[in-house]
């Protein structure tokens, strides 16, 4: 059985990591679909700090992951469709826009599933880019703090 999920997966943590090992005990192929700048860009204010090919190239080191592609559309069922998915698992933000409700309409279709899971709490690259950016202020105020004692 195919697994598919997809995402951004900018900044690859250990929330990234417990998705795609969660994937791989659900069938014997675990396939990724990377979302393209231009489509995190279509539902984010900001794009991927790390680039599309990086990403894709952390993702095929994992072990847990068999296939990566990226997509450049923000619709799911060409993807389901190269990968011959019989599940596709998506986050719990998971909601009723037009490009979710007709993947779901083609994987029920043809008898193909949808797995939905909570996101691991232990992080996010929201979280992580939030922490680096409230350090990298930080630092900077000590550093000034520290300049303007010693005038």
């Amino acid at each position: 059985m195919v697994v598919y999920t997809v995402g951004t997966f900018d900044l690859l943590h250990v929330g990234h990591l417990a998705l795609l090992e969660y994937c791989a005990t659900l069938g014997d192929v675990v396939a990724v679909g990377v979302a393209s700048d231009r489509v995190v860009r279509s539902y984010k204010p900001e794009k991927p700090v790390i680039p599309l090919d990086q990403r894709l190239e952390m993702l095929k080191a994992l072990r847990c992951v068999d296939i990566v592609q990226p997509y450049h559309e923000l619709e799911y069922v060409s993807g389901c469709m190269t990968v011959d998915a019989d599940i596709f698992v998506v986050g719990e933000d998971w909601g009723a826009k037009p490009h979710n409700i007709e993947v779901e309409a083609y994987l029920k279709s043809i008898g193909k599933k949808i797995v939905q899971v909570n996101y691991n709490s232990r992080t996010s690259s929201t979280r992580i880019k939030r922490n680096t950016v409230a350090q990298t202020h930080r630092r900077q105020h000590n550093e000034q703090a520290v300049a303007s004692l010693a005038l």
